[in-house]
Order: structure tokens, then sequence, then C-alpha cells
């Protein structure tokens, strides 16, 4: 118990004596033990590290699991050293919900088989995130706070020894400074005629005294030197090691675009696929909306098409389509809607915008995806995908 006191009282002496050091260091009177320029660069270099370092990981936990509830608890999780349940996606969540509606509606109807495909494809781009989720977690977000929780706390116990060795070393030179001082104050010599004998022997006994104190100083001194040099040169060496940590980090950096670029290839054909699911979907529907209304039961149409079967080949086969010598016939023209925008690919083609109506019409020995639309004096190939009906 003695042993815990005095340690406990030798303690609390040497927090004193650095806050009386700080503060003095603070106001302007006391000296100070600066470091080298290349030691304070490392110093500021390692704290942008950590600064920077801290917002990418923050930022990219909030990209990978923007849900603040989820984030907490995984790291509840964490802490209690157990393994958080699988969480889905939300787009795995609702592809299910999907797919559960599509079942409802019927999986026969229109809406119905596209509420299959969209689900489906929704469920695979969760998959495909969670996939990213988990890479980008293991080979960037752990690097990242493995620096944080280790290297640098490693780093910032060693900088807070080092300050605490500089305040000592600081207090042992305003020691020395002082005892010297006191030293050669002591050594003046007494005047005689003024001074009583007696004060003469104190005066020889304090001097004595204060060489010693001097000597015992300095001696603290070289040693709080010696212990700071060496705090130094380890602290310096934990600093330098921040360029092996921006090459590991560089390397975790690429890893992350490659998982990254990789999800989104992977959402793209996912999306593609999709697609071109839905314009068979569409095409088929269209094609049944618009039968045979553009067979159209034209004597022009029937005998052209006559025509064109005993000609050896027919003009429009064998020479590219000139709108500008296409003409309308006389009856078997039909109003449309147009469903989508549509962008002409060359001058032979018109281009739609959605909701507008246009006049269409079929030529003999056209393409039977495409028809010929006028809106007013434009006239150009349409795409019969792209077209409704109007009754």
């Amino acid at each position: 118990m003695d042993f815990n006191v005095k340690k406990l009282a030798s303690g609390a002496g040497l927090f004193f004596t650095r806050a009386v050091q700080y503060t003095e260091e603070k106001l302007g009177q006391a000296e100070r033990t600066e470091l080298d320029a290349h030691f304070e660069n490392l110093m500021s270099r390692a704290d942008c590290t950590k600064h920077w370092t801290e917002k990418i990981y923050r930022q990219t936990e909030y990209l990978l699991q923007p849900n603040p509830s989820a984030r907490i608890e995984e790291f509840l999780y964490e802490k209690l050293d157990m393994k958080a349940p699988s969480r889905v996606t939300n787009a795995e969540l609702l592809g299910q919900h999907m797919e559960d509606a599509a079942k409802e509606f019927g999986p026969g109807t229109p809406y119905g088989s596209t509420l299959l495909k969209v689900g489906d494809c929704e469920r695979r781009l969760g998959a495909a995130e969670r996939e990213f989720i988990q890479t980008s977690a293991i080979s960037f977000l752990n690097p990242l706070r493995n620096f944080l929780e280790g290297d640098w706390r490693t780093i910032s116990r060693e900088r807070r020894l080092l300050e605490n060795l500089r305040l000592d070393l600081d207090a042992c030179k305003a020691r020395v400074k002082k005892a010297k001082a006191a030293e050669a104050k002591a050594a003046v010599a007494p005047d005689f005629q003024e001074t009583r004998p007696r004060n003469y022997v104190l005066s020889a006994s304090a001097s004595a005294l204060w060489t010693e104190e001097v000597e015992k100083a300095e001696q603290d001194l070289r040693l709080a030197q010696t212990e700071f040099d060496r705090q130094a040169e380890v602290t310096r060496l934990l600093l330098e090691g921040i360029s092996s940590t921006h090459v590991n980090h560089l390397r975790c950096l690429h890893e992350f675009v490659e998982a990254q670029a990789a999800y989104y290839k992977q959402g793209h054909l996912h999306m593609l696929e999709l697609q071109k699911e839905l314009g068979r979907s569409k095409d088929s529907t269209v094609s049944n909306r618009l039968p045979n209304a553009f067979a159209l039961n034209s004597t022009h149409s029937v005998a052209a098409a006559a025509g064109a079967s005993e000609a050896t080949e027919s003009p429009v086969e064998t020479e590219t389509l000139k709108i500008e010598e296409v003409q309308a016939p006389a009856t078997g023209t039909r109003k449309v809607k147009v469903l989508y925008d549509y962008d002409a690919a060359d001058s032979s083609e018109l281009s739609l915008l959605a909701d507008e109506l246009i006049t269409v019409y079929t030529v003999p020995g056209m393409d039977s995806d495409w028809l010929i639309g006028e809106k007013g004096n434009q006239k150009g190939k349409v795409p019969v995908t792209y077209l409704e009906l109007l009754s």
C-alpha cells in the first residue's frame, strides 16, 4: 500500500511538472525543444492520412449500407463478436414482391408475365449487389479500418509518449538553467565591510548545495535527452511506415474499383437481357394489336403484290427504297399513336415522339417490321413496334 501511494504521488508530481511546462510554453515563458523539419513533415503527412482515410472509410460505409440502423446493428454484432444475420438487398426484396404480385395477377397475363421477368432481373441485380458489398468490405473497408484501429492507434500512442518525454526534457533544461543561475549567484564573494562574517559561511554552504543541484539536474537532463532521442527514433520509424500504408491502400483501391466495375457490368448485362425479353414480348403484343390492319383490303396492294410475284425481281427488293418516290395509296391508310420516342437512323426513316398521331401505310415488298409514316410534310419508315393502332 505504501508503494502504491508513493507511485501515485510520483505520477502526480510528474503530471504537475508537465502541466506547468506545457502552460509556460503556451504563454511564451519557457523554451520548447523543436523537432527537425523532416520529422514535422512526417507527422503532418500522418495526420493528413488519418484524416482522409477516416473520411473515405465512413463514406464507403454509407455507400455500401445507406441504412444507419443496419450499420448500427452490424457494429453491435461485430463488437459482440457475433456473426450478423444475412440481410436481403432492396432489389431482391423488390423482385420478390414483383413475383408474388405476378402470381396474384396471373403469370399468363401480359402484366403478370412482365412482372415475373422484371422481378427475376431485380433478384439477380440484388444478388450482384450483395456480392459487391461483401467483396468491397473484405478488400477495401477492412484494410482501412485495420489502419485506423491498429497502426494509427500505435502511432498516436508513441507520439503522446514522445510529447511527454519532450516536456520532461524541457523541464530538465529549465531546471539546469535555474540551478546554474542560482549557483553563479551564490558563488559571488561577499562584501565583508557591509556583511557580517556568518553570512559568508552561509554563502559558501549554499554554493556547494547549488553545485550539487546542478550536477544532479545535468544528470537528469542527460537521461531525459537519451529517452527522448530513443522515443523520437521509434516514432520516426512508425511515421515513415505511412508510405507502406499508402501502397497497401492503393492496392486495395484498385481491388475496390475492379469489384465496382464488375458489379456495374453485371448489372448492365442483366438489364440488356431484360430489355431484349421485354422487346420480344412487346413485338408480339404489338403484332397482335396490328394484325392484318396493314395487309389492308386494298385493291392497289393486292394488285401490286400480284405484279411483284410475276416480275423477276421487285424494285423494292433490289433497290434502296426511295422515300420521296413512295406515294400513299388511295385507300388503306390508318391513324396510329406513337408509343415511344424514336430517332431516325438515316434520311429514309422518320423520327417519332411519344403520344403523337401519324398516318401509316405499307408498300409492296417492304419489310413487315416497318411501315411508311407521314406527319405533315414529313415522310419516312417507322418501326411497327413503336406504334399502336387506333380503332
